[in-house]
């Protein structure tokens, strides 16, 4: 049966849509976007910035889930400049440090918001 995952420390969703969802032992998100619930809006800075706040993101919806970036199986990750992969790199290297999930990464012509990077994932439930 799917479950709906609500993250209370996620910025809520910006259209029709939850944080993610849940079905059996599997974790999928919604793509999350560099918003700081906090400062109610887009972080400030450039791609690393934002890239940390996407991850933090991520992070609060797939443990809203009963995961942890331990259990990531699958990212995407959209970049609106294709040259700022390496920044982004560096930012998403810190937070799968080893047995990285698998990934696709590519630049797209435009991102909700005017942000410079989103990220979605695919995660199981701590067993």
């Amino acid at each position: 049966m799917k479950s709906i995952i609500h993250a209370e420390r996620a910025p809520a969703a910006i259209g029709p849509y939850s944080h993610g969802t849940s079905y059996g032992n599997l974790i999928f998100t919604s793509g999350q976007l560099p918003v700081c619930k906090e400062k109610g809006g887009v972080v400030a800075g450039g791609i690393s910035e934002q890239s940390v706040q996407c991850l933090e993101n991520l992070k609060y919806v797939i443990e809203a889930g009963g995961g942890s970036l331990e259990t990531v199986l699958k990212t995407t990750c959209y970049l609106s400049e294709i040259s700022d992969f390496a920044a982004f790199n560096e930012v998403y290297k810190s937070y799968f440090k080893t047995d990285c999930p698998a990934r696709s990464c590519f630049a797209v012509k435009d991102l909700p918001l005017g942000v410079k990077v989103e990220v979605e994932a695919i995660a199981h439930i701590h067993a």
